[in-house]
């Protein structure tokens, strides 16, 4: 099945770098540029895309604001963000804007194109560097342990303690798959029920849990 890809950047060289790169790529397919946020917003609407690679900063609508747009309109578009800049301020308002990705674009080409595929399929990708540091931004924050629950791994089990473990080191549902030898589909159900046992709101809060209970530290 072929990805239909929309680029979202300002710069044409960092367009046409990945337009190239998706070429060689049969099940990847470029259906439509934008320059801009606002073009990228019409041309979600135009052409219908599986998932839009949006950068952040882009002259007059960003694309903090396009991915809001798009993620609530009646687009099934997935937005994943690739940008030069990865201070906390932007992931955090890539991810409450209903991005279900955020990488950098110093990342191998290799680790970009797989976060394309996670994302079209539906899971959620944060780059490990980028979860490291929502975490460390979270233990320097003077509210956070008033915001840690006193019980937070209460009623999970064992399978769903390592499960979470993952998440919070920024595995994707794919790869904790693989690194616990079980099925995409039942790595899926293991993180939903994490959501639901634990009052998470989503997979970025669950990372969070993942450190008030030391599964992991800032590193």
């Amino acid at each position: 099945m072929t990805i239909r890809v929309v680029l979202a950047d300002d710069q044409p060289l960092v367009r046409s770098g990945l337009r190239v790169l998706m070429a060689d790529q049969p099940d990847l397919q470029v259906v439509g540029e934008a320059a801009t946020g606002d073009e990228a917003v019409r041309l979600v609407e135009d052409v219908d895309p599986d998932i839009v690679v949006m950068d952040i900063r882009m002259p007059g609508t960003d694309g903090i604001e396009a991915t809001r747009r798009i993620t609530a309109g009646p687009a099934a578009a997935r937005v994943l963000i690739l940008t030069t800049f990865d201070e906390d301020d932007h992931v955090y308002g890539a991810l409450r804007a209903g991005a279900s990705g955020f990488v950098v674009k110093d990342m191998a080409l290799d680790d970009i194109l797989a976060a394309i595929r996670v994302v079209a399929s539906g899971d959620a990708l944060i780059a490990p560097g980028v979860t490291r540091r929502l975490i460390a931004d979270f233990a320097g924050r003077p509210t956070a342990a008033a915001q840690r629950p006193a019980r937070a791994l209460d009623g999970i089990t064992e399978r769903e303690r390592e499960v979470l473990t993952l998440i919070g080191r920024g595995r994707s549902n794919t790869e904790i798959a693989e690194d616990l030898f079980i099925t995409v589909a039942t790595a899926k159900s293991h993180v939903s029920r994490l959501i639901t046992k634990l009052g998470a709101r989503d997979r970025v809060q669950l990372v969070i849990t993942a450190y008030e209970a030391g599964l992991v530290t800032p590193y």
